[in-house]
């Protein structure tokens, strides 16, 4: 790729001080543990890997003030450059520098229904079905092989990886006078805000009756299962294999760990955490972290953080 100057990356970032060289460049970005002799490369490092830099040669490390703070022995050839928060700010430099474009583009091999309703600057991976009665908004991305089952609505600037399968039937059964079980007709469908982003080989299902709801900017990991009727609310986070039963409700800025499971119509409050491998049996209120199995509250987060 072409060499970013340090000067190009500086007038790009919130920082609050700089040591080194402005004229040096960079070529590209590496872990901090990896070993490497070309000085034309940027990472970060947080404040508990701060001794780590005493190991550097060379190359540019975005750091926090705490660096100045104490005072770290350095090889002078490195350049440091000084931000409040730098793996926030290592992000930024990544997406306006570094992050590969996706150019709008319905593959030849996307099925599209005549009655589906497709935004502006879209991209439909390879494989991708767009059933009838959908909507996808402007400046979407859809990877390979996800299928968007009929009537789901998808709003601007979303991301979905590949392998998903978007508005499919919730598994919501009752018995029938004979005691077998039979299919309840799910007749909802499942609405994703603007700026929602799904990974990879997750499935989230249409409501019987209304929707399905991912409130704008929630994000979802990879190999997560979202039953029928749940409703996330804004900002919240939900992680690699974990399990949210129907008729859920998640508050605005709550994070669902790896592996957890929510049982059916419970209600988790905002900025609340359910910890990793938790099975919630229980209502969890705002600012409660729930962890265990049961899920039992182990502290409550102050609501000023």
């Amino acid at each position: 790729m072409e060499k970013i100057q340090i000067q190009q990356l500086l007038e790009a970032v919130d920082f609050i001080d700089f040591i080194g060289n402005k004229d040096a460049v960079i070529s590209e970005v590496v872990a901090l543990d990896q070993k490497s002799e070309n000085c034309d490369v940027l990472t970060w490092c947080n404040d508990a890997n701060l001794e780590k830099l005493s190991n550097l040669n060379c190359g540019t490390v975005i750091v926090s003030r705490t660096f100045k703070e104490r005072s770290i022995d350095y090889n002078r050839n490195c350049n440091f450059i000084i931000v409040a928060n730098p793996r926030n700010t290592f992000r930024m430099v990544l997406e306006k520098f570094f992050a590969e474009e996706i150019t709008p583009l319905i593959s030849g091999s996307a099925v599209v229904h005549e009655t589906a309703r497709i935004g502006k600057n879209v991209y439909l991976g390879e494989n991708v079905v767009i059933e009838r009665d959908c909507t996808i908004g402007d400046n979407t991305v859809i990877l390979h092989n996800t299928v968007v089952l009929h009537n789901s609505k998808i709003g601007n600037n979303v991301k979905i990886g590949a392998n998903n399968t978007i508005g499919g039937t919730g598994f919501g059964y009752e018995k029938d006078a004979d005691g077998n079980f039979q299919l309840i007709t799910h007749l909802g469908n499942v609405v994703l805000e603007d700026y929602v982003e799904i990974g990879n080989n997750t499935c989230i299902d249409r409501a019987v009756l209304g929707s399905t709801v991912l409130a704008e900017n929630v994000k979802v990991d990879n190999l997560v299962h979202i039953a029928h009727g749940v409703k996330i609310g804004k900002n919240s986070v939900i992680i690699a294999n974990a399990m949210i039963a129907g008729s859920v409700v998640i508050g605005e800025n709550t994070w669902v760990s790896p592996s957890a499971s929510v049982l059916n119509q419970k209600r988790i409050g905002s900025d609340a955490l359910v910890g990793m491998g938790a099975v919630v049996i229980k209502d969890v209120n705002n600012y409660e972290v729930v962890a265990g199995n049961p899920g039992k509250v182990i502290k409550t987060l102050d609501s000023k953080s």
